[in-house]
């Protein structure tokens, strides 16, 4: 089986540096055998792609790639925290969807999120998730993302 780290550089994917705390939290905790991240914005470079609403000033494509960049940054902590090849499993996903009044399209903005997780850990990156759709979020991000893991 091919280790996490491995499918990454297969992928050509870079971890990024790991986002400084926007206010009075760690970006990771491990609670025993398990590492929950904080909400995780979509930055590059400590910066957001986009602002606004899905469904209006961005579009559905836009914001799941947008949510595959905050799972990222989700794998970027944990990696920091324990090392990317300590987690057995993904348990869970949460993604919050900025979302203009009548979007009903979360599902597939965290899809975004749930394929990176596919992409990276095969059969152990299957998931349960949450969608759920929010009147705005922190810096006018489109969308956050949060990651549970389980360890070895």
């Amino acid at each position: 089986m091919t280790s996490p780290t491995a499918r990454l550089a297969e992928l050509g994917v870079e971890l990024p540096p790991v986002a400084p705390p926007k206010g009075v939290y760690v970006p990771a905790k491990r609670v025993g055998t398990q590492v929950w991240t904080s909400g995780q914005l979509p930055l590059v470079g400590g910066e957001l792609p986009a602002t606004g609403l899905v469904g209006a000033e961005v579009s559905v494509d836009d914001a799941a790639a947008y949510a595959r960049i905050a799972a990222l940054n989700a794998l970027a902590a944990i990696d920091a925290l324990v090392g990317l090849d300590a987690v057995v499993s993904v348990a869970k996903i949460v993604g919050f969807v900025a979302s203009a009044p009548g979007f009903g399209g979360q599902p597939q903005v965290v899809n975004g999120a749930s394929e990176l997780m596919g992409q990276v850990f095969g059969p152990a990156g299957e998931h349960a998730r949450s969608a759920i759709g929010v009147a705005a979020l922190p810096l006018g991000a489109p969308v956050e993302v949060e990651v549970v893991v389980d360890l070895a």
